[in-house]
């Protein structure tokens, strides 16, 4: 994959499938530490210890309608080809977190991409679920700031009779995570 927001895109549709109610995204930055962490929490139906043993390789998939699962074996390659790590947990009947961090100074690191797009875009195609999206970066020196989506809290002010994937909500939650983004990272390269 060409931006790490598509690979964050693969594992949520992952978390989808498996049934997931609630999928927390979180992307932490982090300057001083040359690191990039993304993060991808639900609690969908999880995995037995022998699928999460087998998920980091690609003819090993859940899905039947391919043999084929690319989406979490290039998402580890990507991470450790910048001398990043990966990981990921499960349990059966609580959920699945998946967290890869990379180098992000590393010739090897693939951009982020469009990830406000990508939480947008999830959040407008599964209206019916709920999404917590956090952005945390730390600066050179500096101290740490970040800001979160959540579309719980979305419900709460709109009203449960008001769609996520309605026009106006999703033009406002596009511009919500755009000015934000804009602010934490106060002229920094995304």
């Amino acid at each position: 994959m060409r931006e790490l927001s598509l690979n964050v895109m693969d594992i949520a549709q992952n978390s989808i499938s498996a049934g997931a109610g609630l999928i927390a995204i979180q992307v932490e930055e982090d300057r001083d530490a040359d690191t990039l962490s993304i993060s991808i929490r639900d609690d969908g139906r999880g995995m037995t210890p022998e699928q999460v043993e087998h998920v980091t390789d690609p003819f090993f998939t859940t899905r039947t309608t391919r043999s084929v699962g690319l989406g979490v074996p290039l998402f580890k390659m990507e991470a450790e080809m910048t001398g990043g790590s990966f990981s990921i947990q499960s349990r059966l009947g609580e959920g699945t977190v998946t967290t890869a961090v990379f180098k992000p100074s590393s010739v090897d690191m693939i951009p982020l991409g469009d990830i406000n797009g990508t939480v947008n875009m999830l959040v407008m195609m599964n209206p019916d679920l709920d999404f917590r999206y956090t952005r945390r970066y730390t600066p050179p020196d500096g101290e740490p700031r970040e800001f979160s989506l959540d579309t719980r809290e979305l419900r709460q002010v709109l009203g449960e009779d008001v769609p996520l994937n309605m026009p106006d909500v999703t033009q406002w939650v596009k511009e919500y995570l755009e000015e934000n983004t804009r602010e934490l990272l106060d002229g920094e390269p995304s």
